[in-house]
């Protein structure tokens, strides 16, 4: 183009063309952004703590996490001897032990869920009763205190017709000593196991529907998670995927769908030796569950191992090495949360994410601060993929891998800052770190 030269613009279409477009698309366009809705920029637990509800008491939380500590103290008690357990980089680990340990005793277990399903099993109707009464009773004084998880909630029985009686008063129950002891907690989370069909994700939707009304609480306070352990939640009879049509049968109500590693398997016919998070069979399934959740604000969860970390100490080590690389390959494949079902496996939960956030701290860091700052590097980034750098920062934040400060000074940003990149639909300039 030479210099001072005026370029002429002419177009052609009539203005009415545009308006007329707008106006085909506009319903379209209301009907993504219900679908579509994003991330919903709230904090994601790094795991979900399955307890019995019979076994689960006040002091259950600080337990595991005494228990998680006796078992690094016995089987690593030091940075070397957990580094060689779980195969971590020595200069990783240096990093990351610590940081364990200091969780452990912080806050060591994120998301619980008092188990009324595969954990519990049948019992007498009265027992079942006493046990969703205590729960809520507990969970309340938990939150009174100071002591409660940040999430917690129960696993119901499913809707399926030989349990659903009881799954649903056991929910009565428990919710309704929630409300009885004050304002719901923030953090309530309710599962729903064993899904086969969007009717059922429709009904529980309408019961917690029906359960607000009831107590006077605002339409759409309750949520649920969907338990994805059937073929038939993943692929219809005619083709379909069904998690997908779960997810819209969730009236907005979905919060989580969560993959079950044994339940899935078996029915696939998968043999119990072979039945493990990293199977071809699993890996399809929650590739399904991710393509149909991404946009939708529903969260993805990884299943668990059932290799505990129990006996003498070469056992210990080759469970915790098995934990530790399923959590990482599931990090790796954006499955972000996933299930512990044993206080020895929060020592490799925590390690494992902590060295995910902190083995690639740097170069996430410096190529937002790049792209933040609008200066090239050798890496070419999109808004895209900036979104993807913040949400990463933020989960290292949000689960104590990564500190304020550091973040800070290595990206130039705030957490509004980080938050500003990683959702945008929320509007606002990233604000920079002072």
């Amino acid at each position: 183009m030479s210099r001072g030269r005026r370029e002429r613009v002419a177009t052609s279409l009539p203005g009415a063309v545009g308006a007329e477009i707008g106006a085909f698309l506009a319903p379209v366009d209301a009907e993504l952004r219900r679908r579509y809705p994003g991330d919903p920029g709230t904090r994601q637990p790094v795991h979900t703590v399955y307890v019995p509800a019979d076994a689960f008491a006040a002091g259950t939380l600080r337990s595991w996490g005494d228990r998680a500590l006796a078992a690094l103290d016995e089987h690593a008690p030091d940075v070397a001897s957990f580094a060689a357990a779980v195969g971590m980089d020595p200069a990783l680990a240096e990093a990351v032990y610590g940081r364990v340990r200091a969780k452990l005793e912080r806050e060591p277990v994120e998301d619980l869920r008092v188990d009324f399903e595969d954990g519990y099993g049948d019992r007498p109707d009265a027992e079942e009763d006493e046990a969703a009464a205590r729960a809520a009773r507990l969970i309340a004084e938990a939150h009174r205190d100071g002591t409660a998880a940040p999430y917690a909630g129960i696993r119901m029985k499913g809707l399926e017709a030989a349990v659903r009686d009881r799954g649903i008063r056991t929910l009565d129950v428990f919710l309704t000593g929630l409300a009885e002891a004050g304002p719901l907690p923030p953090g309530l989370v309710l599962t729903l196991p064993k899904a086969t069909c969007p009717e059922q994700v429709t009904a529980m939707a309408r019961l917690l529907g029906a359960f607000e009304a009831a107590r006077g609480l605002e339409a759409g306070r309750l949520g649920f998670e969907i338990q994805i352990e059937t073929s038939q939640a993943v692929l219809a009879a005619d083709g379909t995927a069904t998690v997908a049509r779960m997810i819209r049968a969730a009236g907005g109500r979905a919060t989580g769908l969560h993959y079950g590693t044994f339940d899935y398997s078996a029915c696939l016919g998968v043999s119990a030796a072979y039945q493990a998070g990293d199977h071809p069979a699993a890996d399809h399934a929650k590739a399904v569950m991710q393509v149909a959740a991404a946009g939708t604000g529903v969260r993805l969860s990884d299943g668990s191992t059932n290799v505990l970390p129990v006996g003498p100490t070469a056992r210990v080590h080759a469970a915790w090495r098995l934990h530790h690389d399923l959590t990482r390959r599931a990090l790796a494949r954006a499955y972000y949360q996933g299930w512990d079902v044993h206080p020895g496996h929060l020592p490799t939960r925590y390690a494992a994410v902590f060295a995910f956030y902190r083995e690639s701290f740097e170069q996430t860091a410096a190529r937002l601060a790049r792209y933040a700052a609008r200066t090239a590097g050798d890496v070419v980034d999109e808004p895209a993929t900036a979104r993807a750098l913040a949400g990463h920062l933020l989960r290292g934040l949000d689960c104590g891998a990564l500190d304020h400060t550091e973040v800070a000074r290595a990206t130039g940003l705030t957490r509004s800052g980080l938050e500003g990149f990683a959702f945008p639909h929320r509007g606002g300039p990233p604000a920079r770190a002072p």
